[in-house]
C-alpha cells in the first residue's frame, strides 16, 4: 500500500469548498475534521485542481489564493497554473 500524503487547512467558510473539491476529485481521500482544522490524507497521491474549486466556489480562483489556509502538507509537490498535486517522489 503506497504511503499517505496530507493536506491540512484552517476550518473555516472560506476553506469549505476547496475541502469539498479535493475530497470530489480524490475518493481514496478521508477528511479528518477538528474545532479549527480538517485534515485530508490520502493514499499515494493528492491533486486540487482549480476547475472543481471554481465550480465549489461559483468564481474564478487561482491556486496560490488556498495557501491564505493552508497550515500544513505532507508530501512533494508539483504545480502549475490547473493542479496542485502532492506525491511522494520514488
Amino acid at each position: 500500500m503506497a504511503d499517505n500524503v496530507f493536506i491540512a487547512f484552517q476550518n473555516n467558510a472560506e476553506a469549505q469548498p476547496i475541502i469539498e473539491a479535493i475530497l470530489e476529485d480524490n475518493p481514496a481521500a478521508v477528511a479528518n475534521e477538528s474545532p479549527g482544522m480538517v485534515k485530508i490524507d490520502c493514499p499515494g497521491r493528492l491533486v486540487v485542481r482549480r476547475e472543481t474549486v471554481e465550480e465549489k466556489m461559483g468564481r474564478d480562483f487561482d491556486l496560490q489564493e488556498m495557501h491564505i489556509n493552508l497550515i500544513s502538507l505532507g508530501g512533494n509537490i508539483d504545480e502549475d497554473d490547473d493542479e496542485f498535486v502532492i506525491a511522494w517522489n520514488t
